[in-house]
C-alpha cells in the first residue's frame, strides 16, 4: 500500500514513538512502558495505514533492547556482577553501548517493521 498525504506524518510519529520508548525504557520498567505506550499508540493507528502489528513489534523490540542499560534491571545486575573487570571502564562501555542502541535500535525496528508494511 503507497502512502497517502498524511501517511509520511504517520511514519515519522510512528518512529518518535519508537525513539521515546527506547529513551524512557532505558530509565524505567520496560514492561511498565509498553503498558504505557500501546494506548497512545493506537489513535495513530486508528487515523492511518500503519500495520497494527507493525508498530507494535517495533515498540516492543525500541522498548526491550536498550535493557543493557546499567539504569535498567537487567543492566544493573549485568554490572554488579561483572567480576574480574575495571567496574569504571565496564560502566563507561555499557553507557556508551546503550547510547548506540537507543540512537540506532528505533530507527532499525521502524525500518524493518513498520516501513514495509506502510
Amino acid at each position: 500500500m503507497q502512502a497517502g498525504g498524511g501517511e509520511p506524518l504517520c511514519l515519522v510519529a510512528a518512529l518518535l514513538l519508537c525513539f521515546t520508548v527506547a529513551v524512557t525504557s532505558a530509565f524505567a520498567s520496560s514492561t511498565a512502558i509498553l503498558t504505557a505506550i500501546i494506548p497512545i499508540a493506537v489513535p495513530l493507528l486508528l487515523s492511518s495505514h500503519l500495520s497494527a502489528a507493525g508498530l507494535i513489534a517495533a515498540l516492543a523490540v525500541s522498548t526491550t533492547i536498550v535493557d543493557t542499560s546499567p539504569f535498567s534491571t537487567n543492566g544493573a545486575l549485568v554490572l554488579s556482577n561483572a567480576r574480574g573487570v575495571d567496574g569504571r571502564r565496564f560502566y563507561r562501555q555499557i553507557i556508551g553501548y546503550t547510547g548506540g542502541i537507543v540512537a540506532l535500535g528505533p530507527v532499525v525496528a521502524w525500518g524493518a517493521l513498520v516501513l514495509p508494511w506502510s
